[in-house]
């Protein structure tokens, strides 16, 4: 059986931060706790969400780490409980969100964050009792603001998901103004990131034909704007597209992904410095080429049905296109450009064996397989 869920309540405008005590009072929460990060402080957008919060109690975390770990959630756990909050707005990208939903489990869940991990068999001990979340994206990558899924990088080193419908942000309020002042390389990399889910989630053979919908309308709106976006970041229309492509592809992405997320969540936890977005970028192309055979890409035309979502003349031109796409938006041309070093292949393997995502790809990859993607993502 099929289960097709749809997903959270989103204010998607220009301005929709306006909004967002409206949510808080629409929700219940009188005392947000605010995750944030440094970048976010340093370029305003701290102070435009306050501005929205007028005489309302709240409290500030803003040390989310580029990856979100264990440490940052405790400590964020903490400043909830000190500053006696009841509900959690995550203002950021990916990082800042899963930050939160980290939060969102452990100020309310007993025992270790691992437990609770996908892969540990966490997902049935996350409840109602998670700490309700408004989403606030500053990004147009992750989606985390409509997805049920969080990724942290845990105290032993994994770079693990949490799954569950209570992790669902309660509210989304995704205003595109908030991505005018994000630079070209960020830009690029996040919306790769938006690419990726699209891709990755049509190509997931599971049964859901709305998750397929909303996934290649997100990969025509991503693939038409992310250079108009990373070459002139105050172009308007750009930057609405590529946040709706951002969130089309967390919305689709309950589907299922593939071993392009399990090498970046595997070699990410190896190397917080490396970018989830950009790694996914570099992986695409092995991926698609590895997945070409499976019989439900070959009986349902997926390959060919991209390739006319991105304008291309045929499934074979997909792989190449991604590679000068990135070359155009100025990402490394591979895995060797980020210092990743052959001497490193069995810990990514390991950790891609073990991913959530492993299972859900088209086909599933043996230790050889990731081996050979590996080397032709160098």
């Amino acid at each position: 059986m099929a289960l097709i869920y749809y997903v959270t309540q989103i204010q998607f405008e220009f301005g929709a931060l306006s909004l967002l005590r409206q949510e808080c009072e629409r929700i219940g929460i009188t005392r947000p706790l605010i995750v944030t990060d440094p970048g976010i402080k340093a370029a305003g957008l701290l102070d435009k969400a306050l501005d929205m919060l007028p005489n309302m109690a709240k409290a500030i975390y803003d040390q989310t780490p580029s990856n979100p770990t264990e440490a940052a959630v405790r400590a964020a756990t903490n400043v909830f409980h000190d500053q006696h909050c009841d509900g959690l707005i995550a203002l950021g990208g990916g990082s800042a969100i899963d930050c939160a939903k980290g939060v969102s489990i452990a100020a309310r869940h007993d025992g270790a964050l691992k437990t609770y991990a996908t892969i540990e068999g966490g997902s049935a001990r996350i409840t109602e009792r998670c700490v309700p979340l408004i989403a606030v994206p500053t990004t147009s990558g992750t989606g985390s603001e409509v997805a049920r899924g969080a990724i942290l990088i845990l105290d032993d080193g994994r770079k693990l998901g949490f799954h569950s419908w209570h992790l669902v942000p309660r509210s989304a309020i995704c205003d595109p103004e908030l991505t005018l002042g994000l630079g070209p390389r960020m830009t690029a990399a996040t919306g790769m990131d938006a690419i990726a889910h699209c891709m990755e989630t049509f190509m997931a053979p599971a049964f859901n034909p709305p998750a397929d919908g909303i996934a290649l309308d997100g990969l025509e709106r991503a693939w038409a704007h992310i250079e108009r976006a990373t070459r002139d970041g105050s172009d308007r229309e750009a930057r609405l597209n590529m946040m709706s492509a951002s969130m089309q592809g967390a919305m689709a992405f309950q589907k299922g992904l593939g071993c392009v997320h399990s090498l970046s969540h595997s070699l990410g936890g190896i190397n917080p410095a490396l970018h989830h977005g950009t790694l996914n970028a570099v992986f695409l192309p092995a991926v698609i080429a590895f997945n070409a055979s499976a019989e439900s890409i070959r009986k349902e035309k997926r390959l060919e049905r991209m390739a006319r979502a991105m304008g291309l003349a045929s499934a074979q031109d997909i792989g190449p296109a991604i590679k000068e796409m990135n070359q155009r938006l100025g990402l490394p041309a591979g895995l060797a450009a980020m210092q990743v070093q052959e001497s490193h292949y069995e810990a990514i393997i390991d950790g891609a064996m073990a991913d959530h995502c492993h299972k859900t790809n088209p086909r599933i990859a043996t230790r050889d397989e990731y081996r050979a993607m590996l080397l032709e993502s160098m």
